[in-house]
């Protein structure tokens, strides 16, 4: 018996969320008195820092199969190792990716799936474990009767344990048995941004932009800072960014090491989506809106002045 972790990359690197799961795995397996171990596809990192994590051994698989994602032929690789070590618990992260990943997972090995986690268990026997609901309005706590399990963690809602380990790394070929191929026609990359729950700052905006067609300005500050870009709900529904920047309650959770709130009022329901942030500089024109009471930093002020200001006193500042 032992727990396996599904690492995540993005471009070869290991992703921010993979050190969240891992450590999830590792303190899962103390619990259950046995070893957490890892797979990760495909990447150029050095995957013996997960030790630090917790994580005994990581299985890198490399192979021309795993060059681009392929959700099936994944799958396959994952369920591959899990039968080697005779996984009973395998642990992932909620990402895009890991959504595509868990269901099939879960059919192919025939295990309970809970999705959602947001805390440790509340037991290993039977295991029981508590997860958002209703858009994250309300919690769930789910008793498993199934011998082995998959849990799929919210994105920056456990934090990481690090500790000083060096964990092993086997490196194996794996040619997927799957018949169903997906021919890849095209790759359409968005340059110079950072997936959101990676991004180590974050430039995001709100209603206060009055249309759409002010977005430049948030662009170019977030070019300024290396930023990623995002936004609150009301923007997202009315189609002027897409669904994927909306952070929030119902949207994606950020633990940023900085966040630029501008034109954002301050809603409890986005609020809960980056409060895990270090540091959270909010630009408005209101000096009563309620983000500012979340704020390290304020400025109350128009936005069309602020922000175009700002830019211009970055890009100075790293011309020098």
């Amino acid at each position: 018996m032992s727990v396996l972790v599904y690492v995540e990359t993005w471009e070869g690197k290991l992703k921010k969320a993979s050190y969240e799961a891992a450590s999830y795995g590792a303190r899962l397996a103390s619990r259950l008195g046995t070893d957490a171990y890892a797979i990760v596809l495909n990447a150029s990192d050095d995957a013996s820092v997960l030790g630090k994590y917790g994580i005994k051994k990581t299985f890198s698989v490399k192979g021309e199969h795993f060059q681009h994602f392929h959700n099936y032929k994944y799958v396959e690789a994952i369920a591959h190792v899990a039968e080697q070590i005779q996984a009973k618990a395998l642990v992932l992260s909620g990402t895009f990716t890991g959504k595509m990943v868990a269901p099939l997972l879960a059919v192919k090995i025939n295990a309970a799936l809970i999705t959602n986690v947001v805390s440790d268990p509340q037991e290993v026997t039977p295991l029981t474990v508590k997860r958002s609901a209703f858009s994250n309005k309300g919690f769930v706590y789910y008793e498993s009767q199934s011998e082995v399990n998959i849990l799929s963690i919210l994105p920056n809602a456990l934090g990481v344990s690090e500790s000083t380990g060096q964990g092993e790394v086997e490196e194996i070929v794996h040619t997927p048995e799957t018949n169903i191929e997906i021919q890849i026609v095209e790759i359409d990359k968005v340059k110079g941004k950072v997936p959101l729950p990676e991004a180590e700052i974050v430039v995001s905006a709100g209603r206060g932009l009055k249309s759409p067609d002010n977005w430049g300005m948030i662009e170019e500050l977030a070019e300024a800072l290396g930023a990623s870009t995002a936004c609150s709900k009301p923007v997202s529904d009315m189609h002027w960014r897409p669904h994927s920047e909306h952070v929030g309650q119902t949207g994606i959770t950020i633990n940023p090491q900085l966040y630029i709130a501008i034109g954002i009022s301050g809603a409890i329901q986005h609020l809960a989506g980056v409060s895990g942030s270090k540091t959270i500089v909010v630009i408005n024109s209101d000096p009563e809106a309620p983000f500012f009471k979340a704020a390290d930093y304020g400025v109350v002020g128009d936005a069309f002045k602020v922000v175009p200001a700002l830019t211009e006193a970055i890009r100075k500042f790293k011309a020098q």
